[in-house]
């Protein structure tokens, strides 16, 4: 009789826990089915596709007699600029200058953890690179421009940053390709993450609840979207706006050619599509520079010779053919 009961308790446990389940399931899970929420899923570079003198790296080629074998700048570097940096080290620096923890480059080496400490690439993105910039860890750091934190640190420590611009990118919006919505105007952009607008009817879309995301503070595009919020200061969302259906930000190769998530699309601003020719031709609204950063008192005396071979016609051609937009 005790057995019996016991048996009946479970039994009656493990279906009220498939009934909660299933309610969950109605409650959230189908209504969040296909509500283009998945637009700005985290995704991070893989570095293994982008090792130095490596044939099966993704790496852009240029023919070139610049060349460098000792004194080499330690070149790091945001994530998305990581095909940039990359690219300079496979035609401009010696094999065997980039090296690993090991002796081989690992599989978990998500955020530069298996680089050696003489290796002269690393990849500590944008949060740690620029702490490393300033420390003299790295010498040249591509990156978009700092936050205002990052320049402060630079400040405190006595560091003067010189920030060079070397290309153009495009700063992109970006939501589920199932979304209505192929375009924003700047004012609706700002007012969206601003919570002014909390519904995509608002703008044009169906009548579904807007959840704007961010990037992690002291980011490259955090930074960058800040900057472009003017004087709009960015609202706190309600909680039930993750029901609703994403918007997020990026930078469009990464996104377009990194990355490569067919799920997502990127939007028109002002009815300009971010496409690398209205990047070139600067019609699309939010161009970007992104820079090789460097320490003023930096002694290496190859660190100006690279920053001058990236301004040539060798190395933008390098840029280009990495996925960016040359500076000149």
């Amino acid at each position: 009789m005790k057995l019996t009961k016991q048996i009946a308790s479970i039994f009656l446990v493990v279906v009220l826990f498939g009934l909660f389940n299933l309610s969950m399931y109605q409650l959230m899970t189908r209504r969040l089915f296909n509500n283009f929420s998945s637009a700005t899923q985290a995704q991070m570079i893989d570095v293994e596709n982008f090792i130095p003198h490596n044939s099966n790296s993704d790496l852009a080629e240029v023919a070139t007699t610049f060349s460098l074998t000792d004194n080499l700048p330690v070149l790091d570097g945001a994530a998305a600029l990581v095909p940039v940096y990359a690219s300079v080290i496979h035609n401009v620096y010696p094999e065997g200058s980039v090296t690993f923890v090991g002796g081989q480059f690992s599989k978990d080496n998500y955020y530069g953890e298996n680089f050696a400490s003489d290796s002269a690439m690393q990849y500590k993105n944008t949060v740690r690179g620029y702490k490393a910039i300033v420390d003299g860890d790295t010498d040249v750091f591509f990156c978009s421009a700092p936050s205002s934190e990052q320049q402060q640190y630079a400040d405190e420590c006595g560091v003067e940053l010189v920030c060079v611009p070397i290309g153009l990118e495009a700063f992109v919006f970006l939501v589920n390709k199932n979304n209505p919505v192929d375009s924003l105007t700047m004012e609706q952009i700002r007012k969206i993450y601003s919570c002014q607008y909390t519904n995509w009817k608002e703008v044009g879309g169906p009548n579904r609840l807007i959840n704007p995301l961010t990037r992690l503070e002291g980011s490259g595009s955090q930074t960058t979207f800040e900057a472009i919020m003017g004087d709009y200061e960015i609202g706190t969302k309600s909680p039930f706006a993750i029901t609703g259906a994403s918007i997020g930000f990026s930078f469009r190769y990464y996104l377009d050619g990194i990355v490569g998530n067919d799920m997502v699309k990127m939007l028109a601003i002002n009815g300009v599509y971010p496409s690398k020719e209205n990047v070139q031709n600067r019609t699309y609204p939010i161009v970007i520079q992104f820079y090789a950063i460097y320490r003023a008192d930096n002694a290496n005396p190859n660190v100006p010779l690279l920053i001058d071979w990236l301004l040539s016609n060798e190395g933008q051609t390098l840029i280009e053919q990495s996925g960016y937009v040359r500076i000149n």
